[in-house]
């Protein structure tokens, strides 16, 4: 049983919607759980069982969280046939020991796995040695989770130091970069990714418009949600 994954949901083929990756087509595994709780979060049915979200709905943990044999996950990933595997939450790290195997077993299959992870967990040497790739999500004031919380030094600075990591900030308008530019400095982070705040594709569209300029004038990389641009807030997509 501990060796089992918490899993929310498996679907594919579908494509990377964000960062560097956007638009390949890939394999998703979405796991349950996570240490934060930011208010505008998209996916609060892997862990908001009270309602403290923006949608005030309670989740049942019963019927989103599904315990599943990491041999399992393994196969159902490899059935969609697609060379990356996404693997997202929730937080994923908050379960790394037990994707260890998973990781393994995927790299071994040749596949290219990334994680999305929020940066607050260093990642263990096993992940890394497996070549994951990680796309690190720091949380910004506005997410409503408190500073000790959302930054943790020591594992933005590990999580820095890998290759391939990029940083990916959720923004609500131009406002938010001064923040995002205090945190680059502070972590020396490279590969930044600017990423508009939004659940449907106007509102996404709408704050992409506002950053894109000032974006593109820090030096930074703009991102957008290719995956709600082409099919809103549905789910398993």
């Amino acid at each position: 049983m501990e060796q089992d994954l918490v899993v929310n949901e498996i679907f594919g083929p579908t494509v990377q919607g964000e960062g560097p990756s956007l638009g390949r087509r890939c394999a998703f595994l979405r796991l349950g759980g996570c240490n934060l709780s930011c208010s505008w979060c998209d996916t609060p049915y892997t862990w908001d069982w009270t309602g403290a979200g923006e949608s005030g709905v309670a989740h049942d943990p019963k019927k989103e969280l599904h315990r599943r044999p990491v041999e399992n996950v393994v196969e159902e990933l490899l059935r969609f046939g697609t060379d990356l595997v996404v693997i997202s939450g929730g937080e994923p790290l908050g379960q790394q020991e037990r994707l260890i195997p998973l990781v393994t077993a995927l790299a071994g299959r040749g596949k290219e796995i990334e994680i999305e992870t929020n940066g607050t967990h260093a990642a263990l040497p096993e992940l890394v040695a497996a070549g994951v790739r990680f796309n690190v999500s720091p949380k910004l004031s506005h997410s409503g989770d408190p500073l000790q919380r959302r930054i943790v030094p020591e594992a933005l600075n590990s999580l820095a130091a890998l290759p391939g990591s990029t940083f990916k900030f959720v923004c609500r308008n131009t406002g938010d970069l001064d923040e995002v530019a205090r945190l680059v400095a502070a972590f020396d982070l490279a590969s930044v990714w600017i990423m508009p705040i939004g659940r449907s594709a106007d509102d996404v569209t709408r704050h992409m418009s506002e950053l894109a300029d000032a974006v593109v004038e820090r030096g930074w990389n703009l991102t957008t949600r290719l995956h709600t641009l082409l099919w809103d807030d549905k789910r398993g997509v």
